[in-house]
């Protein structure tokens, strides 16, 4: 008798600490935002070199002024030419930067330790990372 006490008192337990999630309605304005978009994509291995724009489009309008392109590794990141900046549909995120040639490039577009990529609401974007490597010459 006291091991089913025991047991139901656990489940009633469990039942009211997770209720809440279980029970709270969840929308978009409330869930942190995801990288749906890159540009170039991840994983691709034959980005012309030279100067262009690395483009990160979330999932929903992010906090102008708001982000932080971590290098993944040690000169992981390409030389930058200019300031970040959000398009006009305030999704997606900006940088001219010069690629050089037969290199392999990584980003965290947030992290464990930097995550100043925010929504509007100012919920912090899950962590990603994006990697690609230019063509050789």
């Amino acid at each position: 008798m006291k091991m089913k006490t025991l047991l139901a008192l656990l489940i009633v337990g469990a039942l009211c600490q997770f209720a809440p999630q279980i029970s709270r309605a969840q929308d978009i304005d409330s869930i942190a935002p995801v990288v749906v978009k890159t540009m170039p994509e991840a994983g691709t291995k034959n980005v012309p070199p030279g100067e262009c724009e690395i483009k990160i489009t979330f999932s929903k309008e992010m906090a102008d002024g708001s982000w932080n392109w971590a290098s993944a590794w040690k000169d992981s990141d390409p030389e930058s030419l200019g300031k970040p900046h959000y398009e006009a549909d305030h999704k997606t995120c900006v940088m001219k930067v010069k690629l050089e040639p037969g290199k392999t490039y990584g980003y965290w577009i947030n992290s464990q330790n930097f995550y100043n990529f925010k929504d509007a609401q100012g919920h912090p974007a899950i962590p990603y990372l994006l990697v690609f490597k230019t063509k050789s010459q």
